[in-house]
Order: C-alpha cells, then structure tokens, then sequence
C-alpha cells in the first residue's frame, strides 16, 4: 500500500468517526456511557473475529503480547473517556477539542519514539487545532466533559504512538482490532452491569445508534487506522483523522438543527488546508514517478524531458550495463529536484545524488 492509498483511507475512516458523533450523543437517551461503549466495541470484535482466528495461526514472536496490551488499554480508556464526555458537552465542542490530538501525537511521538518533528508536521497541526477552535466559534470556558474531551485526547495521542510502533513491529492487524474491541468489552461492560442502566430493553431501545456506532464507527474506521499505521507516521495520521470535526459539524448541522457560522467555514477550511499540506508530498510523489515512467517509453517524451530538465545523452556506457543518467543541473532551475526523481525512476534507481554532477559512464 502506497502512503498516498493510506492518507485517502484516513480520510474515508474520519468521515464515519465524525458522523458517528451524532449516535454517540443520542444513544446516551437510552444507555449509560459505559454500556454503549461495551456493547458497541463488541459487535465490532464480533464483526473482525473471523479475520483474526484466521490470522491468529502465526505464532507470536517475542514481546509480542505486552504491545498488544498497551495498545489495548490506552484504547479502551480514550474510547471510555470520549464517551463519558458526550454527558457534559455538545457534539461540536466533542468533535472539535478531540482534534487536539492532533498536536499532541507528535509531541508524544518525539517523546517516546523519537521521531523527528518535522515544520510541516508543526505547521499542520497548528493549522488544524486553530482551524477546530474557529470552527467551534471559540471556546469560552472548559466544563468536565470538556475536560474529559482533552484527556480522551491524550489517550488517543499516546495510542497512535503505540499502535504505529506495534504495527510496524509485529503487523497481524487484525489481532490487534480485535483485542482493542473485545478488551474494551470485556471492560466496559461489567461496570455497565453494575453501575449503569444496561439491560435488553435499553440495548433494544438503542440498537439503531449501536449498530451505527459498532459498524460504521468503530470496526471499519479503527480497522482501517490499524492496517495504514504501518504505512504512515502517526503524526501524518494525527492530521489526516482530524478531519472528523469537519464531518461532525456537518453531521450536527443535519441531524441536531446546529449551523456552522461564517468563522467556522473558515475553520473548516483550515483543516482541509493542513490535510493538503501534509498530504502533498505523497501525492507530488506519485504523479513524478508516473511522469517518469512515461517519459521512459515514449521517445519523444525523452527528447523532450532531457531539453527541459537539463539532461544530457550519455556518452559511453560500461560493457554489459546501460548507461546510466545525472540530471545536469542548470543554473536557476527551480524544477531540479523533480528532475532528480524522473532521473531515478528512468535509471530503475541507480541513480546516485551529487551536486551539480555530469553524465559519466560510471
């Protein structure tokens, strides 16, 4: 899977969270916080259970189980967190404070990983908390349930990091949705049983918003996280998944009679702008490295790339071995690192980087 194949799955995975904002505050007509989470995360265990006794044939390897722990815990506290909250807040002040997450991951992956912060990952994230806090209208003052927002937040920041690092270590995503999900269950409904109002009438009375919330909100758009995470950084999907506010906001304006103003339009718009920001890269990527391929099969296209880009033909090459191509840099050519790029694709990446190198036979 390509990064760019990635990115668009994230964002496919924040539109459900962010229309699933609306069953996560109705469903609390019928249910308390903590069975709605317990039963929603076990019909999405339920749902990914055959794919995960098929994959479950590989034996583990070392430390395996203590990450799939880690993950599981911080998930079932920011699922529980982020449920408790919808009884103290509005679903626009939920779906836009849980975007804060977005600036934490990256702090919690230079922490904890190391990963370097990059400023197109700080730009981005600030582009979007700012783009949240526009598009709630701004936040006058913090109550509990936007107190929990932030702390569900958090957790969801430190199990971004946490997964990516367990994916890329161990794969086998489809244990680990389910171990996410049904370690959720096994947690939340307990407590649901003994503290809250769980029974068949009220899951009944609930099941439109709980098939809603454990298909749509939970097993595709937490499947979906946990199979790109091996092919994104975390802070990369931190900014992408935010977006969920965007669709949230839209989902209220439908559903619950709210209306974005003209100071949120402009935040929604920031958003998109820090999703594009960070996703260009990828996408610059893949239409060079078409180009390329392109440019390698028509003759005339190559004509035509090397009288642009400053290429020149080869002289001799080597016995055996095709002549290999260095973009000659000219002076004030802003497309040189493009050319760079074309150049690797066409050589099949033998190219070497040198600054301002001619073509030789070597």
């Amino acid at each position: 899977m390509s990064k760019l194949q990635a990115n668009l799955l994230l964002f496919l995975a924040a539109a459900m969270w962010g229309f699933g904002n609306v069953p996560q505050k109705t469903i609390l007509d019928h249910l308390d916080p903590l069975s709605a989470v317990g039963i929603r995360c076990l019909i999405g265990g339920l749902l990914v259970l055959p794919l995960f006794l098929r994959e479950s044939r590989t034996s583990a390897t070392p430390g395996f189980h203590p990450s799939l722990a880690r993950v599981t815990v911080l998930f079932s506290v920011a699922i529980t967190l982020q449920q408790i909250a919808y009884l103290g807040t509005s679903v626009t002040n939920a779906s836009f404070l849980i975007t804060t997450s977005t600036v934490m991951t990256p702090l919690m992956t230079w922490l904890l990983v190391g990963e370097r912060l990059t400023v197109a990952i700080g730009l981005a994230g600030v582009l979007t908390l700012l783009g949240a806090l526009l598009l709630a209208g701004g936040i006058s003052g913090f109550g509990k349930g936007d107190l929990t927002v932030m702390l569900s937040a958090a957790c969801y920041a430190l199990w971004a990091v946490e997964l990516g690092r367990h994916m890329q270590a161990y794969a086998r995503p489809f244990t680990a949705m389910a171990a996410q999900f049904l370690g959720a269950a096994a947690l939340a409904l307990p407590l649901g049983l003994i503290q809250g109002n769980l029974s068949i009438a009220t899951a009944l009375d609930a099941w439109p918003q709980l098939i809603v919330l454990g298909l749509f909100s939970t097993a595709v758009p937490y499947g979906i996280q946990t199979i790109v995470q091996r092919f994104t950084a975390a802070s990369h999907a931190a900014v992408i998944v935010s977006a969920d506010s965007i669709f949230g906001a839209l989902g209220a304006a439908f559903f619950l009679g709210e209306r974005i103003t003209p100071l949120g339009a402009l935040g929604a718009t920031s958003i998109l702008a820090a999703i594009v920001y960070l996703t260009w890269p990828a996408r610059l990527a893949q239409w060079v490295e078409t180009f390329a391929i392109v440019v390698k099969s028509r003759p005339e296209l190559r004509r035509w790339a090397i009288s642009r880009q400053g290429w020149r033909p080869p002289a001799i090459g080597p016995v055996g071995r095709p002549p290999v191509i260095r973009p000659a840099l000219r002076p004030g050519c802003r497309s040189g690192r493009m050319a760079v790029l074309i150049a690797d694709v066409i050589n099949g990446g033998r190219h070497e980087r040198r600054h301002r190198t001619r073509v030789s036979g070597k």
